[in-house]
């Protein structure tokens, strides 16, 4: 803790989560979408936030590349600007929950270590890992965004899957395979997981 850090005190509110999941009338929790890039994360994670919008469910969803368009501009795509890329996702996203909010996260977030340091920033119940299962031939088959083309003529660096590394979750609370299930059957399977588990109903 510097200097700066010992002169903060922790504002309490008279508002608490409770009441504003009372208010929204549901529970607030994390769903984070994990996978290569090109595996579908953002489309699925689109689909679902629609899916919950027309249940009458208050959400927000936060694309790992329209983030960096605003909130994380100054980062670049070294190791130690992913890794803040991915912990202000981490914080904004507990901020949400706590404003009584369901929030979708798409991003590749590749290292584990990462994607357990938000873990453990929310409640036991708050964090929904989904894995969003594609291979790597077929992400670079799809290749929406152009991005492994430029890979392979060399002009983009540090590309996670080729060049960098992608670390597969082992625990995740929901693994969707996009190469052999359709968007809709991929959004099902996590609205099946949140109603079973009872984060909606």
């Amino acid at each position: 803790m510097n200097q700066e850090e010992k002169n903060l005190t922790w504002q309490r509110v008279s508002v608490s989560k409770e009441m504003r999941e009372k208010l929204h009338g549901h529970k607030s929790f994390v769903l984070w979408f994990t996978g290569l890039s090109g595996s579908g994360k953002s489309t699925v994670a689109s689909e679902i936030e629609g899916m919950l919008y027309k249940r009458g469910f208050s959400t927000m969803l936060l694309d790992g590349d329209n983030v960096r368009h605003g909130l994380n501009h100054d980062l670049s795509f070294s190791e130690k600007d992913r890794r803040e890329n991915i912990r202000r996702l981490g914080e904004v996203s507990k901020l949400f929950v706590e404003s009584g909010i369901i929030v979708l996260v798409a991003a590749i977030s590749p290292i584990a270590a990462d994607r357990q340091a938000v873990r453990n920033m929310l409640g036991a119940d708050e964090f929904i890992e989904v894995y969003v299962d594609c291979s790597l031939s077929e992400c670079e088959k799809r290749d929406p965004k152009g991005l492994y083309k430029k890979v392979r003529k060399g002009l983009i660096a540090n590309f996670t899957g080729i060049s960098d590394p992608y670390e597969v979750p082992v625990n995740a609370e929901i693994v969707i395979p996009t190469e052999s299930m359709d968007i809709r059957e991929c959004a099902d399977r996590v609205i099946e997981y949140l109603i079973i588990n009872q984060f909606i109903s």
